[in-house]
């Protein structure tokens, strides 16, 4: 976690960033998720985190409810959540912008679906006209609620 909380946002990403935001965190959550890990020493392994910081970190992910703490001493498993689950398309969509930016050498994995093999890929899509808009024509609109407690003010309509 960050270590502070965003007051002043009305946002749902900084919300996001306060649980997941930690450099450690999306990794922790994409070997849960494709790599089949659920022990502490798995993860540690895996990644070559330091003790403490893997420990504050599950413990963290277990209160948020991304994770569920299964069995005893020495044979504690981690396991995702629904709302642990429901981050996968963030780690799509993170490797997706790595391929294309960070990636020299080119994808080092590809997401397949276990139906058919065919590749897996998240899509910005309309929900009015089913298009892909492209990144330039998507905008972001505050609630009229949200408006009201980042400004302490109705949005006007115009």
């Amino acid at each position: 976690m960050l270590g502070r909380m965003y007051e002043g946002e009305v946002c749902s990403a900084a919300r996001t960033l306060e649980i997941v935001g930690e450099r450690w965190s999306l990794l922790i959550i994409r070997n849960a998720m494709f790599a089949g890990m659920t022990r502490f020493t798995e993860f540690q392994r895996g990644l070559g985190i330091a003790p403490n910081i893997l420990t504050k970190r599950l413990a963290e992910f277990v209160e948020a409810g991304i994770l569920e703490q299964r069995g005893g001493t020495g044979h504690t498993e981690y396991l995702l959540t629904p709302k642990g689950l429901d981050l996968k398309p963030v780690i799509l969509a993170l490797t997706a912008w790595g391929d294309a930016w960070a990636a020299p050498d080119g994808p080092p994995v590809t997401y397949r679906h276990t139906g058919c093999g065919g590749e897996v890929a998240v899509r910005l899509e309309c929900s009015d006209c089913d298009s892909a808009p492209e990144l330039t024509a998507v905008t972001a609109e505050l609630a009229p609620w949200a408006y009201e407690k980042k400004f302490g003010a109705a949005a006007s309509v115009q």
